[in-house]
């Protein structure tokens, strides 16, 4: 007798740790999955001004008509003329490569060829700057032509600004003196577009600049530089 009963608590001990192996098991918590990392943003680079130009540039305006207002905007034939030869001036003493060492010599040519008629149109303009311009105006006719050669020597231009006269110089040493007014009108304009289409694509480079400091919170402050704007005189 005590051996089935012995027999009979044994089972309920076996049961019993069956059970509680059973319970164990069934309470025992499982791990979560570990978490999905956090999608990659891919930033692109900030965006950067055209030709390696500053980043706190300032180019000349537009008019509500689109025209950009820069030093040549609306000049007589004249100050055309002026405002070519000044270019031709700055590419003769900036363009300093191998291949732009005729300009020198070409730009001389210019000069020699067209004495007289330059030498006009310097005193016609210089009358009409004293008119607007008052006692001051020597002054100011100093600092408006300090404008114009900082204009044509705008860093980011210069380059194909010498290419331009390089290949523009041949074809002007040939035209006659009494042509030579109205044919600087269209070259200047040739020479003019170098320096629009690099205002544009600093244009652009601002609008995309504040498209990516928007989406990427970029921040850059910027202060601008000058760059001179239209005149007529002189």
């Amino acid at each position: 007798m005590n051996q089935k009963i012995v027999g009979r608590g044994a089972a309920r001990l076996c049961l019993t740790g069956t059970l509680a192996a059973l319970a164990a098991c069934a309470t025992k918590p499982v791990a979560p999955p570990p978490p999905a990392p956090p999608p990659m943003v891919l930033i692109p680079p900030r965006p950067l001004p055209p030709l390696g130009a500053a980043p706190n540039l300032a180019v000349p305006p537009l008019a509500p008509d689109g025209t950009r207002l820069t030093i040549n905007y609306g000049v007589s034939g004249g100050q055309a003329l002026w405002n070519l030869r000044s270019a031709y001036n700055v590419a003769a003493l900036s363009c300093q490569k191998p291949v732009h060492q005729p300009i020198a010599a070409q730009y001389a040519a210019f000069l020699k060829s067209n004495k007289k008629l330059l030498a006009t149109v310097y005193k016609d303009l210089d009358k009409q700057f004293k008119k607007e311009q008052g006692a001051d105006y020597i002054r100011k006719r100093e600092i408006f032509q300090t404008q114009v050669y900082n204009y044509f020597s705008l860093p980011p231009v210069l380059p194909a600004l010498c290419d331009t006269m390089l290949a523009l110089g041949p074809p002007l040493g040939t035209v006659p003196s009494k042509e030579l007014e109205a044919r600087s009108v269209l070259e200047l304009a040739r020479i003019e577009k170098l320096y629009l289409d690099f205002f544009n694509s600093y244009d652009q480079y601002r609008t995309a600049l504040s498209a990516w400091e928007a989406r990427y919170g970029a921040q850059a402050t910027v202060a601008p530089a000058a760059i001179p704007v239209a005149s007529s005189t002189p």
